[in-house]
């Protein structure tokens, strides 16, 4: 019996140990986002490493996650793992014209963000830049989970220098005017850097659609008015050197009239002067040296925008020669009733000037009647030559 005693004497393993022992995870790889296998209940967390717990070997219910495959990246840097639909758009920069056209298609797969049928449009930005001056929205289209707008959205005064550092970002949004939820956040977002446009020739996009968290500016950062709010663009708004806006004018040496006729036809990106977020502007046009009235236009006011379009035509007589040695002075304002009008930016096109301005001046007046269209961007600073009018 003494011999047998040390037979039937066996190490006891307790269940914790046991269970570490057959689970045996082996090396844990972090998972991409939490929103792959949670994606109702955390749709905006981003991947988050956390350092491994200590006790994680020990509890059998907690067991290594399966690698998620992964899929290819739709064309527009796309989150597939969100379901939230898909957009399709077609982009073309009209480089001859100075112009974005985005057409908004239709959208497949939208999930509504409360129970009930969908009414909605594509709201488009270009960032950076002053939000409001560069939001475009097409009609709304009600009832509908796959909506069909095949409507055009136009940015008027876009340059090969703004397709090189702009992004255009399209959201998908419930019309507030027909639901409760006012300030409710949008569908889905996509975001496109137009650097990948060729000029004139169209681009055709079938996305699928983000879910961002829309974060509000830190107070700190709030120093213009009509700002976007949203968090990604606080990083790149010291990029956007052109935020007084810019202008498109026409000019041309009429031979038989025997003047120089001044085409005020739109502004673009204006920078924002009202507490709404927009402005009233409007144009004062100015010849030095010059005296008398006839120096001295203003166009009419165009109510709460920043991309008014005026197509209104002044004249300026005299020879060719005389009006060389002069300076057509340009800029735009803020209307406001009772109080000074607001300075938004200006221009100077003379033989004194340089780049595209001075090229403007000199080919019109070295050529009769043949009209020059051209965008010029606006100066900060008020052009001190001769007085404004009042």
């Amino acid at each position: 019996m003494a011999g047998t005693g040390p037979a039937r004497t066996r190490q006891r393993v307790s269940m914790q140990e046991h269970m570490a022992i057959d689970v045996s995870p082996g090396p844990i790889r972090p998972i991409r986002l939490i929103s792959d296998y949670f994606p109702h209940f955390y749709p905006f967390l981003e991947p988050v490493l956390r350092p491994p717990d200590r006790h994680a070997a020990a509890s059998p219910a907690i067991r290594s996650a399966p690698q998620p495959q992964p899929n290819p990246e739709p064309e527009g840097d796309s989150d597939d793992s969100t379901a939230l639909g898909t957009l399709e758009f077609t982009l073309l920069f009209d480089a001859d014209n100075s112009a974005l056209h985005c057409t908004a298609h239709r959208a497949k797969g939208l999930k509504p963000l409360a129970s009930g049928s969908l009414d909605t449009y594509v709201k488009a930005n270009l960032l950076p830049g002053a939000n409001k001056a560069s939001q475009l929205r097409t009609r709304t289209v009600r009832g509908s989970c796959g909506p069909v707008w095949e409507e055009t959205l136009t940015y008027h005064g876009f340059t090969r220098q703004d397709a090189g550092r702009k992004t255009l970002r399209l959201c998908v949004c419930e019309d507030p005017r027909l639901r409760r939820r006012k300030h409710a956040p949008p569908l889905g977002e996509l975001r496109v850097p137009l650097r990948k446009l060729v000029p004139n020739r169209a681009r055709s996009f079938d996305v699928c659609l983000e879910k961002r968290r829309l974060t509000k500016r830190p107070k700190s950062l709030d120093t213009a008015r009509g700002m976007s709010l949203y968090e990604e663009e606080v990083e790149v708004e010291g990029m956007a050197g052109e935020e007084r806006g810019r202008i498109l004018l026409s000019l041309c040496y009429s031979s038989q009239r025997g003047g120089l006729l001044v085409g005020v036809l739109r502004c673009a990106h204006l920078a924002p002067m009202d507490a709404n977020g927009y402005s009233d502007p409007f144009v004062r046009l100015f010849l030095h040296p010059s005296l008398g009235k006839k120096s001295k236009y203003k166009t009419s006011v165009r109510r709460k925008t920043l991309n008014p379009e005026f197509n209104e035509e002044f004249f300026y007589a005299g020879p060719r020669e005389e009006l060389a040695q002069k300076a057509l002075l340009v800029s735009v304002w803020d209307y406001d009733l009772g109080t000074a009008d607001d300075f938004i930016g200006g221009v100077q096109l003379s033989g004194q000037a340089s780049g595209e301005r001075l090229r403007h001046w000199r080919e019109c007046l070295g050529q009769s009647d043949r009209r020059l269209e051209l965008w010029h961007p606006l100066d900060g600073v008020l052009p001190q030559l001769g007085n404004q009018p009042a």
